[in-house]
């Protein structure tokens, strides 16, 4: 089937590419310095940025290809999906190049989700894990814009269907950059993510043949992100940077809401990440700090603290998200309101518990 096979050609398209982009990260200085002032820097050596640019790049590629042969997976949903995530990618290479402010950074996350849900890709209901379903979808604007164009048309604005789409997006969006710090760590992690979604699509195609097209992006991003792993674990030979770190978050949030509505799916799978990074914004705010600003506290620094080494801390990662995906897609609507419970109580507790013997032992 061309759904599978889409991940083996994203998976020599991102190979392929990525040795080209670290050549022109180089050769426009879109390089990581250790001597760079950021508390969360581990490398040791110069080495070169913007990974985002060659995923999205062999992502993008081998989805125009398929679609020359099926121009049925040239859809409106996801044209603002590879606009929102174009800007995703540049305002990325920007800061793999001049270290923006983080709050423009931020501002820009919100710009690209909100592009993507303009065109459509908005969250109107999560499954009721008792019954039935939550519905996001009671205040409806509607309103037209003159024919002709990408715009053209009646339009509606769902209230806080949108705003519930604007906030998971660009929270996912830094939690899985926020995850990017350790060799090869990202791309496995959202791999995984993307191929549980993929299955997720698949599963609804009887029903609803319109998930083709998600389920194809969703196995091109997985090999994209595999296609890369090569060069970027241990000892990796470019960095996904920000425009990789924000591109993954922004996809996996992305598909999530378009494979059906699952984002009990994607809560149980990236767990680990989504609660490292509440865990960051809350500890940065006990101490007076803004929230964006880095730090060298998150799971993979205390795993680092005790004595791992990177290999080891990017396969725990592997591992716990596999294990978790397994249990997304097996569980039903019930058994996965209280395994995200008990994930993210046990998953919280144990970064609560490693930061206080850290710091009880010095070993930070």
């Amino acid at each position: 089937m061309i759904i599978y096979w889409a991940a083996v050609f994203g998976f020599i398209a991102s190979f392929l590419i990525t040795p080209l982009v670290i050549k022109l990260a180089k050769k426009f200085s879109l390089i990581d310095y250790p001597t760079r002032s950021h508390p969360a820097i581990l490398h040791k050596k110069p080495i070169p940025r913007g990974g985002g640019l060659a995923i999205f790049s062999a992502i993008i590629l081998i989805y125009i290809l398929l679609a020359v042969f099926d121009a049925s997976l040239i859809t409106k949903q996801v044209i603002g999906v590879f606009l929102g995530a174009s800007i995703v990618v540049t305002v990325g290479i920007l800061d793999d190049k001049y270290n923006i402010s983080p709050y423009f950074r931020l501002a820009s996350n919100f710009l690209a989700a909100g592009v993507v849900v303009a065109f459509g890709v908005g969250i109107t209901w999560i499954a009721n894990p008792f019954d039935g379903q939550i519905r996001f979808d009671d205040i409806i604007y509607y309103f037209s814009l003159p024919e002709g164009g990408l715009f053209g048309g009646p339009h509606t604005i769902v209230l806080f269907a949108d705003i519930f789409a604007l906030l998971w997006i660009v929270w996912l969006m830094n939690a899985m950059n926020w995850s990017s710090g350790i060799d090869g760590q990202l791309s496995g992690i959202t791999a995984i993510a993307a191929i549980t979604l993929g299955f997720v699509a698949i599963g609804y195609l009887e029903v609803d043949p319109n998930q083709v097209p998600l389920a194809i992006l969703s196995f091109i991003v997985a090999g994209s992100f595999l296609g890369f792993l090569p060069w970027s674990f241990y000892p990796q030979k470019i960095m996904p940077g920000y425009s990789g770190g924000a591109l993954s978050g922004y996809l996996i949030a992305v598909l999530s809401i378009l494979a059906g509505g699952k984002l009990a799916v994607a809560l149980i799978v990236i767990a680990v990440p989504l609660i490292d990074g509440l865990w960051a914004i809350g500890r940065r705010l006990l101490k007076g700090r803004s929230p964006v600003w880095g730090d060298k506290e998150h799971l993979h620094h205390q795993l680092l603290a005790l004595g791992w080494k990177i290999p080891k801390i990017a396969i725990f990662y592997y591992l716990i998200t596999m294990v978790l995906a397994a249990f997304a897609l097996s569980l039903d609507s019930r058994g996965k309101f209280f395994a995200i419970i008990m994930v993210f109580v046990l998953s919280f507790a144990g970064l609560v518990t490693f930061s206080i013997l850290l710091k009880r032992f010095n070993l930070k």
